[in-house]
């Protein structure tokens, strides 16, 4: 008698995900994410510290999103009203994910260039400067440095603009520009983050903000070294 030959059948299960905008007028919706490696999605837990901080400094700003990925940064500034975002992605199916998702939402003031982020950030910008910079790059390349530094010197932010940077926190290397004040940094875990800001040279009121989230190990600081900006973090 002729066996039966068991073929195992595979079964090919997507590991591509969802993100989920926490606030604003998109609260709730879960957005398709493309498994990418080295993509980390930001947590909700993550999210909700930044934008806790950020208040009502999403509201009519001009946002650049560096090394999207997920673009979760870029689509709650946009839930929250902000009047722009540019999101910067070199995969080519991240990229093409948030374009869908752009269209999803129905956005018109959204865009995705697909490049490298430091390609990107080396032209010296000639357009609306933006308001709010979300810089959360691979980590182990030093990428966070280099961006923060072309930022600066490349005429991309805006007087008073708020950059957050998300690096890794043992390695303790990141150095901000020297006109860029630190206004918060917490510690937890093996990543760090921040959201920073340039001052304008000789005047007090015009700093940038720096916001920086720092988690690394356990250790857990909160400080803030701009009292006259306490009203617009509070946490």
């Amino acid at each position: 008698m002729r066996k039966k030959t068991t073929q195992n059948k595979v079964i090919s299960k997507s590991s591509d995900g969802f993100i989920r905008v926490i606030s604003g007028q998109f609260r709730g919706r879960k957005l398709p994410v493309k498994d990418v490696q080295g993509l980390r999605p930001t947590t909700d837990r993550i999210k909700e510290t930044v934008f806790n901080w950020l208040m009502q400094d999403t509201r009519d700003k001009h946002v650049l999103d560096c090394f999207a990925g997920s673009g979760g940064l870029g689509f709650e500034a946009l839930s929250r009203f902000a009047k722009s975002a540019t999101f910067i992605e070199l995969d080519s199916l991240a990229a093409k994910q948030l374009e869908q998702n752009i269209s999803t939402l129905k956005l018109d003031n959204a865009h995705v260039k697909h490049t490298n982020s430091l390609s990107f950030l080396e032209q010296k910008n000639s357009n609306t400067p933006f308001d709010l910079v979300f810089v959360d790059p691979p980590f182990r390349k030093d990428l966070a440095q280099i961006s923060c530094d072309l930022l600066e010197n490349n005429h991309w932010l805006n007087v008073q603009a708020l950059i957050y940077v998300e690096v890794e926190a043992e390695l303790n290397t990141f150095t901000p520009p020297c006109n860029w004040l630190l206004i918060k940094e917490k510690r937890r875990g093996k990543y760090s983050a921040g959201c920073m800001n340039v001052k304008q040279i000789n005047t007090v009121l015009d700093d940038v903000f720096l916001l920086i989230l720092s988690f690394t190990c356990g250790v857990a600081s909160d400080y803030n070294t701009a009292p006259f900006l306490n009203h617009l973090i509070n946490v």
